[in-house]
């Protein structure tokens, strides 16, 4: 690749190190996680282990395809990369390293323990953290972390066990009720495989879940990728080349013409303020693109420019159309300047389809590989029983809903490994109540579920100030 062509070698291969760390942690990701969905098909003999993860990997790595990129601009939103990009290129890997380090490493720990661990978490603090140290340093402006969107993430992965373990209660209490078939509430006879039906019940909600898991948890992957490639080599992955330029252009000068119907007089301060500043990003934009006809005429530090510009009207737009003070646009007038931010943010979030197929890559073979220690905490110390045919439908079922409502509607990045593991509690409180639940387990779970963040946001912010010191 051209990109990789104009590095020297010590930061070309330091570029190679940080991507290879990126599949690792997807990898990692892939086995890691591989359990929530396998767990509940080989505990109820529905496949034979091999055969159950190996359709598992096959799910996920399909699952990353279809997911669409908006999971992944999640992530690299949440740390305004923009913000923390200098001349020194090796402060931006040390940036990246910080991340991935951290995470992988956490991921690796609480795997080896045989405790789930949500991987997003783990992703989310570490690049959190890395934004919270870039704000100490002098000179930072104090602003690194993207707190808006951070708190959209938080609140999904808060509310998305309670959602795993409402909804399988709420199955649970359903099929009770209208599905009074006895096997379908018994524990598994020996390793007969169970009824054809119910079989075929488990190994659907088998693939719900490798799916939902792919098209989510593979976005985070390709997310962190496409942040190593902005932080390292902004200049060339800073705008999707591949679009039409001429495009770009019309989609700011329709955006600065609904601009120009703002009626100012009756906008708050702040408000006209806003709107100031989108109109001085966007005549930034004409003044780039007055005399030129494609991405490549545009020089490096201009293409980093337009991808600047185009974030700061997309988020000053935003915040302007949430205040309910802002009338003096029709409603048509409104969505139609919706329409084009959006057009203009199809230019800046993407993703290269070889960074899609390396991660999706990366966590299908992550799948097939070390998934056995997750599965005997998944299937065995959860709960105090034996996982029966119903608990594992319906556990699944919940976290296949969840994740999948998680990706394609709210556009946000959710654990499956919470989402699950709260499934599993549920079935089990639903079945016999709260004394079936093993207690050392579920302590272990939420020690590391708490442990999660504060720990990487303090291991990833000080790896980033020593790597910042050192380069």
């Amino acid at each position: 690749m051209e990109a990789f062509q104009q590095l020297d070698f010590f930061t070309g291969f330091l570029l190679v190190l940080c991507i290879l760390i990126a599949c690792g942690f997807e990898f990692v990701n892939g086995f890691h996680d591989t359990a929530n969905a396998v767990a509940t098909v080989i505990y109820t003999h529905s496949l034979k282990p091999g055969v159950a993860v190996m359709w598992s990997g096959i799910c996920n790595f399909v699952g990353v395809f279809s997911g669409g990129i908006a999971v992944a601009m999640g992530i690299v939103n949440l740390l305004p990369v923009e913000s923390l990009i200098d001349q020194n290129v090796y402060h931006s890997i040390g940036m990246v390293l910080a991340m991935l380090l951290t995470a992988v490493l956490w991921n690796l720990g609480t795997w080896w323990f045989g405790i789930p661990c949500s991987s997003s978490h783990t992703l989310i603090a570490s690049i959190i953290g890395v934004g919270v140290a870039y704000s100490l340093l002098p000179g930072s402006g104090g602003a690194a972390v993207d707190w808006s969107k951070a708190s959209e993430v938080g609140l999904s992965l808060l509310l998305s066990p309670v959602c795993g373990f409402g909804l399988t209660v709420i199955l649970m209490f359903l099929l009770k009720t209208f599905v009074p078939n006895e096997k379908l509430f018994k524990q598994p006879e020996g390793k007969t495989p169970p009824p054809w039906w119910i079989r075929g019940i488990l190994i659907l909600t088998c693939t719900g879940v490798s799916f939902s898991h792919g098209s989510n948890d593979g976005q985070k992957g390709v997310g962190l990728v496409m942040l190593i490639l902005i932080g390292i080599l902004p200049t060339y992955y800073a705008l999707d080349d591949t679009k039409d330029p001429s495009d770009l252009k019309n989609h700011f000068e329709i955006v600065s013409q609904h601009l120009r119907k703002i009626d100012q007089t009756k906008l708050s301060y702040y408000d006209s303020l806003k709107v100031s500043n989108i109109n001085s990003e966007v005549q930034k934009l004409a003044s780039i693109f007055s005399s030129k006809e494609n991405f490549e005429k545009i020089v490096d530090k201009d293409r980093f420019e337009v991808r600047k510009n185009i974030l700061i009207i997309s988020k000053e737009t935003d915040k302007l159309l949430k205040d309910e003070d802002f009338i003096s646009l029709t409603m048509e007038d409104k969505q139609t300047l919706l329409e084009e931010i959006k057009e203009l943010r199809k230019h800046t979030d993407y993703a290269p389809d070889w960074v899609v197929l390396m991660i999706s890559l990366s966590l299908g073979i992550g799948t097939m590989v070390g998934w056995k220690r997750i599965v005997v905490t998944i299937g065995e110390k959860i709960g105090k029983e034996h996982l029966t045919y119903s608990q594992g439908a319906c556990a699944e079922m919940a976290a296949a809903s969840t994740i999948a409502f998680s990706t394609f509607i709210m556009k946000l990045p959710v654990s499956t490994t919470q989402v699950l593991s709260s499934g599993i509690a549920g079935s089990m409180v639903a079945n016999k109540g709260m004394t079936n639940l093993q207690p050392s387990t579920l302590k272990s779970i939420a020690i590391a579920w708490i442990l999660t963040f504060p720990v990487c946001v303090v291991t990833s912010g000080t790896l980033f100030l020593f790597f910042r010191w050192l380069f």
